[in-house]
């Protein structure tokens, strides 16, 4: 890959400068430097805008390939290699991906805590995600019980520490696999771990929030028996 990831640097970056290094109208756009989210681990990628020359070019996805290619939408004017442009985020979108992603984390951890389940899939869309438990057993009352514990989380206003690690360090943290089956490459050296602190750290590519308490009310919407012990939750951040 020959593009700097800025996202994984800095989540609140949601403007800078760069330089197209290929451009074509069916693979997309790469930049030297970027800070859109390209998708992954349930989170979807950013949209935002390229500003070159006095022209406006929306990216509506990115696609990770041999590069990280940006998408632009159909219509739009395609920047030239070794065009110096303006890149931008949009920022509602990316905002609200990010809490609803740390929100998921606070999810698993509770869940992981108080009922031993681990992860077999999830995904989101702003505000609005589901995740997966392999938890054979619902006792009376768990979603509101898991709505409480959620939320009791969020006030507590965990920091939220994001950090990159050898890999035999990370694997020596307990249970910073908390899906079903480990998704990591065998070769990867390092590991970058989301850290809730106190509840949940694991092993996540994705973008958050600075602690809890930015999440906002969490609201357990439903749960889905989805057969033989798996169990879908459905979340909303609701403020």
């Amino acid at each position: 890959m020959t593009t700097h990831r800025l996202d994984l640097e800095d989540a609140t970056l949601r403007e800078w400068d760069a330089t197209v290094l290929q451009s074509d109208a069916e693979s997309g756009i790469v930049l030297d430097r970027s800070a859109f989210y390209p998708g992954g681990g349930g989170q979807p990628p950013d949209h935002g805008t390229l500003l070159w020359g006095g022209v406006e070019t929306r990216i509506v996805g990115t696609r990770k390939g041999d590069e990280f290619y940006l998408l632009p939408a159909e219509g739009d004017p395609l920047p030239p290699a070794g065009t110096a442009v303006r890149g931008a985020v949009q920022d509602e979108r990316r905002s609200m991906l990010m809490r609803t992603h740390s929100g998921l984390h606070v999810l698993c951890g509770v869940v992981f805590r108080d009922f031993g389940a681990l992860v077999t899939g999830g995904n989101m869309e702003p505000g609005t995600a589901r995740m997966d438990f392999n938890l054979p057993e619902v006792p009376p009352g768990f979603k509101e019980t898991v709505e409480a514990a959620i939320n009791a989380e969020v006030v507590a206003d965990r920091r939220i520490d994001v950090k990159v690690l050898p890999r035999e360090q990370a694997f020596a943290i307990p249970d910073i696999i908390r899906t079903a089956t480990n998704l990591l490459p065998p070769d990867l050296a390092e590991v970058r771990v989301v850290d809730i602190v106190g509840l949940d750290a694991q092993a996540d590519g994705g973008t958050h929030v600075a602690s809890t308490k930015q999440i906002g009310r969490l609201q357990v919407a439903k749960v889905e028996n989805k057969g033989r012990g798996f169990r879908r939750l459905r979340v909303k951040v609701v403020d």
